[in-house]
């Protein structure tokens, strides 16, 4: 299933977008897409049905805002320098275990919002990333298998990064991801049982109609079942948490300079394959 939520900002309503691609209103089934649904088997089997009958109520999507696809985020894990290629790019070695940083969840927006250019800003930078939703509280992972067991399915994100703060001004990454609208999010949840090889989606991101990111999730380095087994050595994973997974090669701190980073009015589109597309205007905060 394509589950998603639409609407005004803070009066988002579920929706799901059904196999012709038409957009049809779940308000009537389920009260939100949330960590609470995902976790719920008999929800989701109403939400199948409601699906499969095809009595739906069609919405019209014309003018109508698509919102981050999950509701009450618990929080967001990331997993920094995980694609092979990324790590080519910017001279860094292969990390002999993930990279773990922590995203706030209030950084999170739909995926078309506005996304600020912090103020004081001169190294603003994109990263298409594969976002893992969670479905079920995992905690001490021994298998593959569980870990996969534990995915409820996959969106986008988008890793709105700040160079500057993120490395130059001491401290932890965290300085250079949380700043406000930094982790656009969708359009859709895409149910893992779409997804049958999470380590085979291509993703793409261009700035102003320019390709620059054109990468697999063959190349990451520790693929998403060994993400979601290792984080829950750490960490309790509950519905309705996501993990950022990391960006191919292909960003802006990886350009000789000078970098292009980007700017007010610069225009951001990305898509992996399968999850839908996302774009974002920048303007100043």
């Amino acid at each position: 299933m394509k589950l998603l939520r639409v609407g005004p900002v803070g009066a988002e309503r579920p929706a799901l977008l059904d196999e012709s691609g038409t957009l049809r209103d779940l308000s009537g089934v389920v009260p939100d897409i949330d960590g609470a649904l995902l976790a719920d088997e008999t929800a989701l089997d109403r939400v199948r049905t409601a699906a499969a009958a095809g009595d739906l109520p069609a919405l019209d999507a014309a003018g109508l805002r698509t919102g981050a696809p999950l509701g009450r985020i618990g929080k967001v894990v990331c997993i920094g320098l995980n694609y092979h290629d990324h790590a080519r790019e910017t001279g860094a070695p292969i990390p002999a275990e993930p990279i773990v940083f922590m995203k706030a969840a209030d950084t999170v927006v739909g995926p078309d919002d506005t996304v600020l250019v912090p103020r004081g800003s001169v190294k603003t930078d994109w990263e298409v990333e594969l976002a893992i939703v969670i479905g079920r509280t995992a905690r001490y992972l021994e298998t593959d298998e569980q870990a996969l067991a534990a995915v409820a399915g996959y969106t986008i994100a988008h890793d709105v990064s700040e160079r500057e703060f993120q490395i130059e001004r001491g401290g932890q990454w965290d300085k250079g991801k949380n700043c406000e609208t930094f982790n656009p999010l969708g359009p859709w949840l895409v149910t893992a049982d779409e997804v049958p090889d999470p380590q085979a989606l291509g993703l793409r991101l261009w700035v102003n109609g320019e390709l620059k990111q054109d990468g697999t999730t063959a190349e990451q380095i520790f693929p998403v079942a060994e993400v979601v087994r290792y984080l829950s050595q750490f960490m309790t994973l509950y519905p309705g948490d996501i993990i950022n997974t990391g960006t191919p090669a292909g960003v802006a701190m990886g350009h000789p300079d000078p970098k292009p980073y980007l700017r007010a009015g610069d225009v951001v589109e990305l898509e992996i394959d399968g999850l839908g597309r996302q774009r974002q205007e920048l303007k100043d905060a």
